[in-house]
């Protein structure tokens, strides 16, 4: 599903951002990516979205290597990945409803399909008596539903989150990894950045640990290091 073959990233000249990343997610895996601030964690993230290029090495996204991807199929790309950001990027301007609607408003999808897949959306992330508010008129746990409901809205096949729960309490955050629980649930590769090693350990999964650019372990849920 996400395989990295020899991957760099250089910023600065003889300074690494990831230094030779071998990896292979599997389809339907729940996966953390973790390591302390400036380990790699956004920049492997961004590598995967093509918000950034390797410096060298291969990324392949659902058996296609997305260094060869033309710019025009860029969206071909981006539309089989749901990404959650830590500071949501809502719309005031829109209602709930309306933000989680916009990825297939782009998309020039019916009306009538947007309206049932909003619905849907909302119902997983327990927001349905939400859907006529505006964001800043519900709590930080709210919005961060609304986000993830955005992303999974077109039925991503890989949910990418960076720090999704950065600025929730303990409570909220559990209720969020909760919602990723179902989401992986339904068939949805689902990888998350965080250093929250107290929801890690109540939520055991397979984890990847970077340190300075360098994956250092991969651990499988029950702590195994291969």
């Amino acid at each position: 599903m996400i395989e990295f073959y020899h991957v760099h990233k250089q910023y600065v000249k003889s300074q690494f951002a990831l230094n030779d990343i071998n990896v292979t997610i599997e389809k339907g895996e729940f996966i953390f990516l973790t390591g302390a601030s400036g380990a790699g964690k956004s920049t492997l993230m961004k590598l995967i979205f093509k918000e950034e290029l390797p410096s060298k090495g291969q990324i392949l996204v659902d058996s296609q290597n997305i260094n060869l991807l033309p710019g025009k199929q860029l969206h071909k790309l981006r539309r089989s990945l749901g990404i959650v950001f830590q500071d949501f990027k809502l719309l005031d301007n829109r209602t709930v409803a309306e933000n989680i609607a916009i990825p297939l408003l782009v998309q020039g999808e019916k009306k009538t399909y947007v309206e049932k897949r909003v619905g849907e959306a909302l119902a997983l992330v327990g927001l349905t008596h939400r859907r006529n508010y505006i964001p800043s008129h519900i709590s930080g746990g709210e919005q961060q539903r609304v986000a993830i409901a955005r992303a999974i809205v077109g039925s991503p096949k890989i949910l990418l989150a960076d720090e999704p729960t950065g600025n929730l309490d303990t409570e909220l955050s559990v209720e969020v990894f909760r919602i990723f629980e179902r989401i992986n649930a339904n068939g949805i590769t689902v990888l998350i950045a965080t250093h929250d090693h107290h929801l890690m350990k109540l939520f055991p999964r397979r984890t990847l640990r970077l340190d300075k650019g360098k994956l250092v372990s991969d651990r499988k849920s029950g702590g195994e290091s291969f």
